[in-house]
């Protein structure tokens, strides 16, 4: 086999397209890896549905409700609450946004509630009349709000603007688990 010599224009090529290469092989694999581990994962398949005649074992009704929708109705949910955890994504964007542009506390936390019920009410559009009426239902007794909390509310339950921010961002673990999701949050 002839080798080549270093300034042949062969070997001018090949050399860096080789660096390039080798550096996708490992930069590329890393991003992917860092890609795939924030947002919405995809924790495992989906669970098939459950008999209605089975006991619930969650208190939430809206896992209860998830745990005997049929297969493609679960699929939906799960693609509705991925698209949610994308809004959750939003709203940590903001937050950071606003902060750098010197907002307080309590601006920031009415923002973040704000966005929270519009992402609530963006999600909801894709759901069918019985599940909006299911969290429109328990939102109503609890907080006399369909959406939900107001800003003010979560005020009077956590005395401080940055504790209502952090709860403006959560997520409910057991929805997530039954949709065989998981959020974690990206670096922002």
């Amino acid at each position: 086999m002839r080798s080549l010599s270093p300034s042949s224009p062969l070997s001018r090529a090949l050399v860096p397209f080789a660096a390039a290469v080798a550096l996708l092989g490992t930069a590329g694999s890393s991003v992917a890896g860092a890609v795939e581990a924030c947002g919405s994962v995809i924790t495992a398949p989906l669970a098939r549905p459950a008999s209605a005649d089975d006991p619930c074992p969650s208190a939430d009704p809206v896992v209860c409700r998830i745990r005997v929708l049929p297969m493609d109705e679960k699929v939906e949910a799960q693609r509705t609450r991925m698209r949610y955890h994308g809004l959750l994504e939003d709203m940590r964007r903001t937050e950071v946004a606003m902060r750098e542009a010197g907002a307080t506390d309590e601006e920031v936390a009415r923002e973040l509630v704000d966005m929270r019920n519009q992402a609530k009410e963006a999600t909801r559009a894709g759901m069918t009349p019985q599940e909006v009426r299911i969290l429109e239902e328990r939102n109503m007794a609890t907080y006399g709000n369909p959406l939900g909390p107001t800003a003010d509310q979560l005020y009077a339950k956590y005395g401080s603007w940055q504790r209502v921010t952090d709860a403006s961002m959560r997520t409910s673990y057991a929805v997530d688990r039954e949709l065989s999701l998981e959020y974690r949050p990206c670096p922002v």
